[in-house]
């Protein structure tokens, strides 16, 4: 018992390496188990799939690694709307980025300003933005296409768009997080707070900073994934926060803060993608087979939306866990 334990703890101190195992664990599993895994059309999906979902992460990790949390905005809808009634992309698309700028100024302030709990704040502000966008759209989908369109489904030598996008900006957060000095203030902040504002540090400037561009990359993947779908529904983006905060978690960032790897929230949400896509290519192939693999294989099947859920509270659940371990390794 004592040896099991020391193993899982030794794993998650190389979070990133025992991520891209599960990855590749998955991956390998689907090889034999569908015969429309490994083919082009599919792959390229679960990237497509995956980019939005990271895009988002991106600036969530950097939310969560200053002791915060954030969650989606109603970008697209409000760019959509814009686009059909002023005719002019260029403003459909800065309105929707904007939208979601400012959805991610509002919870900011809520936590810095207003000492709400963010978990809290940002759920009050979903809900609203939820609403807003039915309001505008009276509950109907709206035509969303032109550049929207390319960067969600267009591809670039069979590549899609949105996928080389998501490797843009993961090397530029990247760069940002571990090589200017607001990066490295970020991860001081989340690591102890008072003694940042004792250096100096302004943290209420720096967590508004962050919740300000999680916020317009969720507009940016709000956009991404209507154009993908050439319209934009009230209720587009409803599930991706599970799917984003479980890519970030599962790429080694702490919930505590103070730590994270925009490396690993990008292995992270190709996990969450090859997931996605299991429920997809196992429901509709002979799960009966899986069945016998264990009880693992038994969820991911996804037999009904509701084992989805399952699934991905079980992936939460045990990437914290092994967070926990970590923690409680350093602290002995």
């Amino acid at each position: 018992m004592n040896q099991s334990l020391s193993f899982i703890r030794d794993l998650g101190k190389h979070r990133e390496a025992s991520v891209l195992a599960m990855l590749a664990a998955v991956a390998i599993y689907l090889s034999f188990a569908s015969d429309y895994f490994l083919e082009p059309r599919n792959l390229l999906n679960v990237g497509r799939q995956a980019s939005v979902v990271a895009i988002v992460a991106l600036g969530q990790a950097l939310v969560i690694i200053a002791r915060g949390i954030d969650l989606i905005g109603l970008s697209a809808v409000v760019g959509a709307v814009l686009m059909r009634d002023t005719g002019s992309e260029t403003i459909g698309l800065v309105g929707g980025l904007a939208t979601g700028l400012a959805c991610g100024v509002v919870n900011g302030l809520l936590y810095t300003r207003f000492r709400i709990n963010p978990f809290i704040a940002t759920l009050g502000t979903l809900s609203i933005a939820r609403g807003i966008a039915l309001l505008m759209t009276g509950g109907i989908p709206v035509p969303f296409g032109g550049f929207a369109e390319f960067v969600g489904a267009g591809r670039i030598h069979n590549i899609p768009v949105s996928f080389l996008l998501m490797i843009v900006l993961a090397i530029i957060v990247h760069i940002f997080a571990v090589r200017t000095v607001t990066g490295r203030e970020i991860y001081a902040i989340g690591d102890n707070p008072k003694a940042s504002r004792l250096a100096g540090v302004n943290i209420h400037y720096i967590r508004l900073f962050v919740f300000a561009l999680c916020g317009l990359l969720a507009g940016l993947g709000g956009l991404i994934l209507a154009g993908n779908l050439a319209s934009a529904d009230p209720n587009l983006g409803m599930g991706y926060e599970l799917d984003v905060i479980a890519a970030v978690i599962l790429g080694g960032t702490a919930l505590s803060g103070g730590r994270g790897s925009i490396i690993g929230v990008i292995i992270g949400a190709l996990l969450m993608a090859l997931l996605n896509n299991a429920f997809v290519l196992l429901g509709i192939s002979a799960y009966w087979q899986v069945v016998t693999q264990g009880l693992v294989a038994f969820v991911l099947l996804g037999i009904s939306a509701y084992w989805q859920v399952v699934t991905k509270g079980l992936v939460i659940i045990f990437a914290v866990g092994l967070d926990g371990l970590q923690r409680r390794g350093d602290d002995d």
